[in-house]
């Protein structure tokens, strides 16, 4: 990273931020002009090479999405469920080649056949769904299945703003932290690091000014658990960002949410106007003395801001590449300023852990994964949607009695997002949903995405799916991902297609090195499914190995 740019881009502040204007210039033809991106570079004092370097990266800004109508979501979950090939063919008979493009992941995986037109993500089985979507008769909004099998934390009723601001001012941040520290709440972006703690840190960093941001772009395909709270529980994350606020002794919150959920965008933006016109948001709430703003961040589709470094990078303006650590956000995070981030479902809980005591929701789950988590089925379930287990249910549980078994014939699991293990349905019978069990059996439960892998699809071009994907998503900052990521795609696609046998010896060194060298989870946990599937599948992949 560059610390002068971070200075330069928060010279305005976050209401005249440097990203957004950025995505303002590409509204209207898909992409900024040059004369635009000179015109920010000099007002921002940052050199064209930056602007255009930033905008050149992401999916909605980049000279490629210039003329783009329509896009066809690409993602695992819809790829499986092999409904994706029929839409593109049925959207070529209006657009042209050249005006459509590609999203990963539109959050509709527990119907697949997904596609966004004029600012809205629809579902289509047919042409004629397909035709009355794109005449607008067809509403964009879906349904899709939401149960809680105990304690609803996070699908009960909606949060009431003004008893939980009146609830949080009512003690110290010291109170607070104290109660968050006694829940357990470990992070459930997947890396599962106790909230606490970085709440902590972020509040023991010198500094007057500090940051708070929602990381609602942690795009794993299969996952619609951040749509959905985002939706439909808004109010929740809100308050859980205005709590991180306050313990942490920030004063500014900000929600970056992902690019390819725009409704999701459009009801957030409309929920903080309305905090703020109740007085529950914004300058010295309820006469309290403590002032929180909320700015909402319009990303423009790259997975890589998922990781929080990057993201902190993006808000800035600058091209989002993962930053080395240390210094850690918390320290030296937006704008050079200590940042504590932390992802929906996580921030989600926090109204009800201060509603009901840290204790209480410490009494749910497992000694080490305390609370409940959000669990999201895909198209090919007999019931798909969303579920809110409590940790430490079985696996067997939420498959087949939850989940209602299979559509059809299906071989393995990948759970926890492309950089989750691919459980074989052998071993559903020997996990819980829960970090510890996960890990143990040499997986990672992430976000708790199940996207389901039919015994049709071949696992060879499953993987070789995933590393197309972690190709074009890599941010580029460390070369073991940047090329690790390319070279594995081209020895699949070439041993798929029949003309080239891998070598194990040159290939098990290559997910060595993206696993121990890559500077982030990115390079880093692409080998993890790789690895389950030559242990789980080898009979089905040793023909693609010499």
């Amino acid at each position: 990273m560059s610390k002068n740019l971070s200075e330069l881009s928060g010279r305005k502040g976050l209401m005249d931020n440097l990203f957004a204007r950025l995505g303002d210039t590409a509204v209207e033809e898909g992409a900024p002009s040059t004369e635009a991106l000179e015109s920010l570079a000099q007002e921002f004092l940052i050199g064209t090479a930056n602007t255009y370097g930033t905008a050149s990266f992401y999916d909605f800004t980049r000279e490629e999405n210039r003329g783009k109508k329509v896009y066809v979501c690409n993602g695992s979950a819809c790829l499986c469920a092999g409904t994706q090939e029929a839409v593109h063919q049925t959207l070529e008979k209006t657009f042209k080649p050249e005006e459509i493009g590609h999203m990963t992941c539109l959050g509709r995986c527990h119907e697949n056949g997904a596609f966004h037109y004029q600012g809205n993500n629809y579902s289509a089985k047919s042409p004629a769904e397909i035709a009355s979507i794109l005449e607008g008769t067809k509403a964009p909004m879906d349904t899709y299945a939401v149960r809680s099998t105990g304690t609803a934390v996070l699908t009960g009723p909606q949060v009431d703003a003004k008893a939980h601001v009146s609830r949080l001012l009512s003690q110290t941040p010291e109170h607070w932290l104290k109660e968050i520290e006694q829940s357990r709440l470990r992070g459930r972006g997947g890396a599962g690091f106790p909230i606490s703690m970085k709440l902590d840190f972020c509040r023991k960093s010198p500094g007057t000014e500090k940051f708070v941001i929602c990381n609602a772009d942690e795009g794993d395909p299969g996952a619609y658990s951040d749509r959905y709270l985002l939706e439909k529980q808004g109010t929740a994350v809100l308050m859980g960002l205005l709590t991180a606020g306050y313990v942490t002794g920030a004063n500014w919150g900000v929600m970056y949410i992902r690019a390819e959920y725009p409704e999701a965008v459009r009801m957030t933006e409309a929920l903080v106007n309305s905090l703020n016109e109740q007085g529950l948001l914004g300058q010295d709430i309820q006469g309290s003395g403590f002032s929180f703003q909320v700015k909402v961040i319009h990303a423009q589709g790259s997975y890589i801001c998922g990781e929080e470094t990057a993201l902190i990078n993006s808000i800035e303006g600058q091209r989002p590449e993962v930053r080395v650590r240390p210094p850690y956000p918390a320290v030296q995070g937006l704008f050079n300023k200590p940042t504590a981030v932390n992802n929906v479902e996580t921030l989600a809980a926090l109204p009800w852990i201060l509603a009901h005591g840290g204790e209480a929701y410490g009494s749910q789950g497992t000694e080490k994964s305390a609370g409940t988590k959000l669990v999201c089925l895909d198209g090919l379930f007999n019931n798909p949607g969303m579920l809110e287990v409590e940790m430490g249910t079985s696996l067997q549980e939420v498959v087949y009695e939850l989940g209602g078994g299979f559509r059809e014939p299906v071989k393995g699991l990948h759970i926890g997002g492309p950089l989750g293990g691919i459980v074989p349905v052998s071993k559903i019978g020997d996990l819980n949903v829960d970090f510890e069990s996960f890990a143990g059996g040499g997986f990672l439960l992430g976000h708790a995405s199940v996207v389901s892998i039919p015994e049709r699809m071949p696992m060879v071009k499953y993987l070789t799916h995933l590393f197309e994907f972690a190709s074009y998503e890599s941010c580029g900052k460390c070369f073991p991902c940047r090329l690790g990521t390319q070279r594995a795609a081209e020895m699949l696609q070439k041993a798929d297609a029949g003309t080239y046998k891998i070598d194990k010896v040159l290939f098990d060194d290559l997910l060595h090195t993206l696993q121990t060298a890559s500077l982030c989870a990115h390079g880093g946990g692409i080998p993890l499914p790789v690895r389950n599937s030559l242990m789980y599948f080898k009979g089905e992949l040793e023909q693609y190995f010499s």
